[in-house]
């Protein structure tokens, strides 16, 4: 398995329980194909550099993650159609 680090910024007038549900979303996702969650560090909401979907804020959540390579394409993919993810990156770290 490879060590990944992902950041993920989801829309800013998402209510506490949506969001929550989101992201809980998202970590099932990296534990059902065989990957498993490091660390995470929510940084909150921020401004962003430019607009997103008519949108100047975003919450920021940095995800540490431990995953097989061949499951990347799929959690990719998974992310990219996930209404409340506005962006999302994904590195490995070495």
């Amino acid at each position: 398995m490879r060590n990944y680090e992902m950041l993920c910024i989801f829309q800013s007038d998402l209510e506490d329980s949506a969001l929550k549900e989101a992201i809980d979303q998202v970590k099932g996702w990296i534990t059902e194909a065989g990957g498993k969650v490091d660390n995470e560090d929510e940084w909150g909401k921020r401004k962003l550099a430019y607009l997103i979907r008519k949108q100047s804020e975003g919450h920021y959540l940095l995800l540490n993650i431990s995953l097989p390579a061949e499951a990347i394409q799929e959690l990719d993919r998974k992310i990219r159609f996930l209404e409340p993810v506005m962006r999302h990156l994904l590195t490995t770290v070495p």
